[in-house]
């Protein structure tokens, strides 16, 4: 399966809570903050919910 390397981009402050927890369900809690996880569909559907937020890349 590929992976993907997740990257908060943009503050936290004045989103939704749902939002917020996202961000941190997926690892990230500083801006500049990455992670690698597995592109299954609950991580991509994550990382859709908060594109606004983050930004990604595919890594091998």
């Amino acid at each position: 399966m590929a992976k993907i390397e997740i990257t908060l981009r943009k503050s936290l402050i004045h989103q939704k809570p749902v939002m917020k927890a996202t961000v941190r369900s997926l690892g990230l809690r500083k801006i500049g903050s990455s992670t690698v996880k597995e592109a299954t569909p609950a991580i991509l559907g994550m990382v859709n919910t908060v594109q606004h937020l983050v930004s990604t890349k595919e890594v091998e």
